[in-house]
């Protein structure tokens, strides 16, 4: 069963938390970091991303960058631009995007329910990823960042979100890109209970983004844990900062494909060869999305084609067989056009659903790349199917929109 805790909040007063919430610090570069944060001081990057104060081609894993992280978030409390709730409390976070809400509950989640498996993953994650984050999480003794996590439907905690969704919020506000932010503070003692008993009967959350994020906060937990000779269990360092949304309230993006070269084929070759497993139907200069599951969109050489995927190249019955990133890795980008490793291989990049297809047309029209592969996006049933199961997404299967700000609110593991 999912062990969730109230907690006290470290959060920027009302009206400062616009200057203070950022992105993620994993969806921009150092460069794009500090032009956002220009003129803001109390912006969030330079506690998350806190070689934007040094000079350009300063490394962001400097140990003088983490020095500056742990200078910058005690000013950030100093200043009273972070302040911590006097009591434990629970949060509603609602993200705005195209008209569409989604409502996710801010908790304190256990670091042992992830240990366990009670927390489950569906991505591999890399140990130097996971190192970074574990130091920013030692030197500033915080979650500054939360994990996104998900859950199957529960009426109780749907009630708790549709009654909390209609009092006065604590922050609402649209950032620059568009996204609405609102967020309220639950406070009453009973609902709080209602809460913690309601994730108290649910067997698994599920990891929906932020896999080393969750992983390096929970590997901080677990050695503070073997450090403390009077160690009980009910210390904060037991949990991690997550934001646990209903599965039905959230909308899985495509993540595209675009790929340097044609492995020495000419498009009419590659073509030939996609029709072995693939029908092949061109679509002329129109942008082509695809339109259900095993249906993929190809462009290239200034023209968008349907490849729909033949009986017997795919497994509706096997969590991973039914997956288009799985056909597409190995019908395409293997056998075809030689990519082996989406992790390492220079010849191919990825593009977020967020960016649209002109994004895919541009960087081959540029030259850039000879050819784009738009999929289908999986779901979040899918993704659950995988995590029961004990399986692994292939790499670069999953996009979520929109992401979850920074700053709204921070757990600190004292």
């Amino acid at each position: 069963m999912a062990t969730v805790k109230p907690f006290k909040g470290l959060r920027p007063p009302r009206q400062l938390v616009e200057q203070v919430v950022s992105k993620p610090y994993d969806v921009l570069s150092s460069e794009e970091a500090r032009a956002e944060a220009a003129g803001n001081e109390k912006s969030l990057y330079h506690i998350i991303k806190p070689e934007i104060d040094f000079t350009d081609g300063t490394g962001e894993h400097d140990p003088k960058v983490y020095d500056k992280a742990v200078e910058n978030f005690k000013k950030f409390q100093d200043r009273g631009w972070l302040v911590q709730d006097p009591k434990e409390e629970y949060y509603i976070y609602a993200q705005t995007m195209d008209g569409r809400r989604q409502y996710g509950i801010v908790v304190a989640a256990s670091v042992d329910d992830y240990l366990t498996g009670r927390i489950k993953k569906h991505e591999l994650t890399r140990r130097e990823k996971e190192t970074d984050r574990m130091r920013h999480i030692e030197v500033n003794n915080s979650n500054v960042e939360p994990v996104f996590l998900a859950f199957p439907d529960n009426e109780v905690l749907e009630r708790v979100i549709r009654e909390t969704a209609a009092t006065e919020p604590e922050y609402d506000f649209v950032a620059d890109d568009g996204i609405g932010h609102t967020f309220w503070c639950i406070t009453d003692d009973a609902t709080i209970k209602t809460i913690t008993d309601a994730f108290a009967a649910i067997p698994y959350l599920y990891i929906a983004d932020g896999h080393h994020r969750t992983a390096a906060a929970a590997h901080v937990g677990e050695a503070k844990a073997k450090a403390n000779p009077h160690h009980t269990g009910k210390e904060e360092y037991n949990y991690l900062l997550a934001v646990c949304f209903p599965q039905s309230h959230l909308k899985v993006m495509d993540y595209n494909r675009v790929v340097r070269d044609l492995n020495g084929l000419t498009p009419e070759q590659l073509l030939d060869r996609l029709a072995q497993n693939f029908d092949v139907e061109c679509m002329g200069t129109d942008e082509y999305r695809p339109s259900r599951l095993h249906n993929f969109s190809l462009y290239m050489a200034g023209k968008w084609y349907s490849l729909t995927a033949k009986p017997g190249t795919y497994d509706d019955a096997d969590p991973i067989g039914v997956l288009d990133v799985k056909i597409s890795s190995d019908l395409i980008l293997r056998d075809i056009l030689g990519i082996t490793d989406l992790r390492t291989d220079k010849r191919i990049d990825f593009v977020g659903g967020i960016r649209g297809l002109g994004e895919l047309k541009r960087r081959v029209d540029s030259g850039e790349m000879q050819l784009a592969l738009a999929l289908y996006p999986v779901t979040m049933q899918q993704i659950i199917d995988i995590a029961d199961t004990g399986n692994i997404m292939p790499p670069k299967a999953t996009w979520f929109e929109p992401k979850l700000r920074s700053g709204l609110v921070i757990h600190k593991l004292d």
